[in-house]
């Protein structure tokens, strides 16, 4: 089984629980209101993991951060995360009754990474290896040229899509992971049949999965489009299930596991997220995910 490096985010989330996401103008009272671990990058690890996957996790926290790396540990996750002075990542997260949420993200340490940390996490990867990157840390071109030299297979999950995106050559990225909105924020198209097609035409050696929700998702390369299902669980927070999805598919591509059973077991791994509340402490284990899919 190949490593797999995951160069991202580690934050502490703030979590408010409401009858309904606030409206500009609005201010409203909270139902309740609890921290948890967190961060897009941390998210995707503890997946990696619970999914049977050889993590490492690269990234910088603050000096608030001790707990983000005491979870890595506790999670037997190799930790190569930098300790820095200022505060870590932190994101504020409103959660409604039906159990949608809105999240606000304050980069802290995750946007202060620089190129001699990244030169040091690569010694330790060789050709085949896979790199995880996500848009919630700075320096991702360079990451991206370091994966590159070494021959790494590159999954990249442009989250949240701002204009650092169009810095990133897709012709460079391995397995591009993006939900039905941020298909439509990168191409303009809003069908995923356009979706597809466009990134087809534009990246032709790209592999791209489209997640759409209820709806499953469609797995596009350049030979092969498979769609797969979701799974009807009752939904409490949907927080992570994106995370939890690209966790268990980056672990089977690792593990060697063919591509249909694949996208399917990471989809009930995401619907098995939304069961309930929080981000990392929600993922399921495999032992969990194969119980639900022999159970229901």
């Amino acid at each position: 089984m190949k490593k797999v490096l995951n160069f991202g985010s580690l934050n502490i989330d703030k979590v408010y629980e409401l009858d309904e996401i606030v409206r500009p103008g609005e201010t409203i009272a909270a139902i309740s209101y609890d921290d948890f671990i967190g961060g897009k990058g941390l998210n995707q690890s503890i997946a990696l993991k619970r999914a049977g996957a050889d993590v490492y996790h690269a990234g910088y926290v603050g000096e608030d951060g001790d707990i983000l790396i005491d979870y890595l540990l506790a999670n037997e996750i190799t930790s190569m995360v930098q300790q820095i002075v200022g505060p870590s990542g932190h994101t504020i997260i409103q959660v409604d009754k039906n159990g949608n949420n809105s999240i606000i993200v304050g980069a802290g340490a995750n946007k202060k990474i620089d190129t001699d940390y990244i030169e040091k996490v690569f010694r330790d990867f060789e050709s085949g290896d896979y790199l995880v990157i996500q848009n919630e840390i700075n320096n991702l071109a360079r990451i991206i040229k370091s994966a590159k030299a070494k021959g790494m297979h590159i999954i990249f999950n442009p989250s949240p899509i701002d204009k650092n995106v169009s810095t990133i050559d897709f012709n460079d990225i391995s397995y591009l992971i993006i939900n039905e909105t941020e298909g439509q924020m990168l191409t303009g198209c809003k069908k995923p049949s356009e979706i597809l097609e466009k990134f087809s035409n534009d990246y032709p050696n790209l592999r791209l999965i489209l997640t759409l929700g209820a709806r499953g998702g469609i797995y596009k390369s350049a030979g092969e489009v498979i769609e797969f299902p979701s799974f009807d669980v009752d939904v409490i927070d949907t927080t992570a299930a994106g995370d939890t999805f690209l966790g268990y598919f980056v672990a089977g591509l690792a593990r060697g596991i063919d591509i249909d059973e694949i996208l399917t077991t990471a989809s009930l791994a995401a619907a098995l997220t939304c069961t309930k509340k929080g981000a990392a402490d929600s993922i399921p284990s495999l032992d969990e995910v194969i119980k639900w899919r022999i159970n229901g």
